[in-house]
Parts: structure tokens; sequence; C-alpha cells
């Protein structure tokens, strides 16, 4: 994966550091709110993607944002609020944080495919409008 997080990393203009937790942010977001089939088909086929969601699976990483827990709790685009909430609180604007989504987008449908990478992005209410 690291090979994988250096290339986002680079293409985003960030840190590898950084793009490692986002990218593991991002996959955790959407392993909770997309349809189990098509998002676990899409991590699984990234090399490493499991390890980062593992790691650092957004609001469950116990880092203790308030918000964060209360946006997830109002779900759908709550959700997608606080997860750009989390991010921020690890460095990223707006900026950041929407180059590394299409990025790791983009990775996602070398590795998984448009169809699969698609469904998972269309059932995420507001998700399209960042990539």
């Amino acid at each position: 994966m690291n090979e994988i997080v250096d290339q986002i990393a680079t293409k985003a203009g960030i840190s590898p550091d950084i793009a490692e937790k986002g990218i593991g942010m991002m996959l955790g977001f959407l392993q909770r709110e997309a349809p189990d089939g098509p998002v676990t088909k899409m991590i699984e086929s990234i090399p490493g993607a499991s390890d980062l969601v593992a790691q650092y699976n957004g609001a469950e990483t116990g880092d203790g944002s308030i918000l964060g827990g209360i946006m997830g709790a109002l779900g759908g685009g709550g959700g997608l609020m606080a997860l750009g909430q989390e991010l921020m609180t690890h460095g990223l604007g707006m900026g950041d944080i929407s180059n590394l989504a299409k990025e790791t987008i983009a990775v996602a449908r070398q590795h998984a495919g448009d169809q699969v990478v698609d469904e998972v992005v269309n059932s995420v209410p507001g998700l399209s409008q960042f990539l």
C-alpha cells in the first residue's frame, strides 16, 4: 500500500502520512455508508486498503472528536460532513480533501473497475459532487 499511498499523496499534493490517514478514513467512511457487497469488493481490490481502514476508520478511531460523533449520528449527508471535519482536524483544507478523494477514487477504479466504484459512489448521498 505504501506505493499507492505515495502515488495518491504526490498527485494530491499532500504528505504521505496525512494521505495514509485520509485514505483510511475515506475508505472507512465508504465501508460504513455504502452497500456491503460493492464497497467490500472495492476495498479488497486495492492492495493494503483493508489494513488502512482497520487503522484509520474515521470516527471509529476513538480520536474523541465530539463534532464528528454528532454529525456521524445524523447519518447521510451528516456523515459526509463529519468525514470532512475529521480530515480537517488532520490539517487538510477543502481543496486537499477534494484532491485526496479524487485520487483515491481514481486508484479504486484502477483496481476494482468503474462499475463497482460507480455503484459505491452513487450509493452515498452527496459524494459525487466532491469527485
